[in-house]
């Protein structure tokens, strides 16, 4: 069997007194989705975070494509990455949030080349070629020299998810990114997902949209409380779940 793309054991994370992972073990292969639910406060996002070392654990490990995140281990002892050597690890994880981060005086075109160029050292006409052709698969081939102010929320998520696609990520998380959508754009944002999911890529979706999980997931993974209540394929864990906890959150969600 191949190395796991995403690897987590005993991942655990406190800010403060609040515990919010309390040993969050998981394996996600080449090519799979996996699709996290659960309530607000479980701990999806902060976990999404330490994938991408936004957040340092406290205990545990993660490996993405076979390395350590953040962190070189000789021996024993776990020593903690530069910054610049951190950034340099987390180019091979795409990462796209909730609130879209893009640079204002930037066009769609300049947000995708900036880290290209900066990060991967291409040269401005690479870079430019890569944008165009990431814009024109998310489906703004016409927005390439528009800012984003003049472009509506679902443009502007999309410019993001082209931008981290741009770094040629082995792995991309997505952080709620149609929570802040007026509900008429967010198909054209999970639209986007499907099709990545479609030609392969490797992604953690943290979302409240069932719908999607039931239809992309290879596995559903439940949190509650910073921990995995439940995890299982769709079918097994929308359609049947085992846990008490997730029937509960999974009958309030579905009714709405």
């Amino acid at each position: 069997m191949a190395e796991p793309v995403v690897k987590a054991e005993g991942v655990h994370k406190s800010f403060g007194r609040l515990e919010v992972l309390k040993g969050i073990s998981m394996a996600v292969n080449q090519g799979q989705v996996f699709v996290i639910i659960g309530p607000s406060g479980s701990g999806k996002s902060t976990f999404l975070r330490c994938i991408n070392h936004l957040e340092k654990i406290d205990a545990g490990r993660i490996w993405v494509d076979g390395d350590l995140v953040g962190y070189r281990q000789v021996g024993d002892k776990l020593h903690e990455l530069r910054d610049s050597e951190a950034v340099t690890a987390r180019a091979k994880i795409g990462m796209v949030f909730q609130h879209f981060n893009l640079f204002p005086h930037m066009t769609a075109a300049e947000n995708v080349t900036l880290a290209q160029r900066i990060v991967l050292d291409r040269s401005p006409k690479e870079a430019r070629r890569r944008a165009a052709e990431l814009l024109g698969r998310v489906g703004l081939a016409d927005k390439v020299d528009e800012y984003p102010a003049r472009l509506s929320g679902g443009q502007q998520q999309r410019v993001a998810i082209a931008r981290a696609l741009a770094m040629d990520p082995k792995v991309m998380l997505f952080d709620e990114v149609t929570s802040a959508l007026d509900p008429e754009l967010v198909k054209d944002v999970l639209d986007v997902m499907r099709e990545l999911a479609k030609l392969g890529m490797t992604m953690i979706v943290v979302t409240h949209e069932i719908g999607f999980a039931r239809e992309v997931a290879n596995q559903v993974i439940f949190m509650d409380e910073g921990a995995i209540v439940e995890q299982g394929s769709p079918e097994q864990l929308i359609r049947n779940p085992k846990e008490e906890r997730t029937k509960q959150f999974l009958g309030l969600v579905l009714e709405h």
